[in-house]
Parts: C-alpha cells; sequence; structure tokens
C-alpha cells in the first residue's frame, strides 16, 4: 500500500481518499454495537479498519451475521417450545409475549458475546 504525503506548513500528512462504498444495505443495532466496542476496546482494529476504509463494510457483515443468526435462534427456540402456537398465543397473550421476550433477549446475548464482544 502506497501512501503519498502532502507538505503542509512543514509538516507530512497523509493524502488518504475515501472511496465511496455502494452498499445496499444498512447498519443496525448490533453494527454499532460492534463499532462502539472496536472503538473502546480495539483502538488498533478500529484505526487499522479507518485506514484501509473498511469500517462500514465491517459494520455490514456484522449487521448481517446477526440478523441471520437471531432469525435461526429464534425460529429454533419457536420450534422447539410447543407453548409458542397460535393457539395459545390466542389463548394466553401474555404468557406467549413473555415467552417471546424471553427467548430474544436470550438469543440477542448468544449474539453479543459470540459476535459482537469478539
Amino acid at each position: 500500500m502506497n501512501i503519498k504525503y502532502l507538505k503542509i506548513n512543514g509538516y507530512l500528512l497523509p493524502n488518504l481518499i475515501i472511496n465511496e462504498n455502494k452498499n445496499n444495505g444498512r447498519i443496525n443495532k448490533y453494527g454499532y454495537l460492534r463499532l462502539d466496542y472496536i472503538k473502546k476496546y480495539k483502538k488498533g482494529f478500529y484505526q487499522t479498519l479507518l485506514i484501509k476504509n473498511e469500517l462500514t463494510k465491517h459494520l455490514f457483515s456484522v449487521s448481517n451475521e446477526c440478523e441471520n443468526r437471531l432469525k435461526i435462534l429464534m425460529n429454533n427456540y419457536i420450534k422447539n417450545d410447543k407453548r409458542l402456537s397460535e393457539k395459545n398465543k390466542n389463548i394466553n397473550q401474555i404468557e406467549w409475549v413473555k415467552l417471546m421476550n424471553n427467548y430474544k433477549n436470550c438469543a440477542e446475548e448468544i449474539i453479543k458475546n459470540e459476535i459482537i464482544y469478539q
């Protein structure tokens, strides 16, 4: 990687150019959690991603990976728990919502520990 320098007021500053990324996705909450984590605890990795202009690509990939993992985990929870059927949803809505929220919180903890905080 060749970096060209400009001399400004006696200082050599790198002439870094940021290329536009044409990503058709969006950074979700998991991407922002990852950004916050690498800013605070993995400063070298964060700086490397910034210099190589790969930060947004990394955040998009983390966002997509987390969303896919959440869908898989939630589908597994729903499939394996008989209390989450449509019949039970109509009979006892509050219990159904409590179970769904519990499973979503469990899935998000798994995602945070396995993907975001690594």
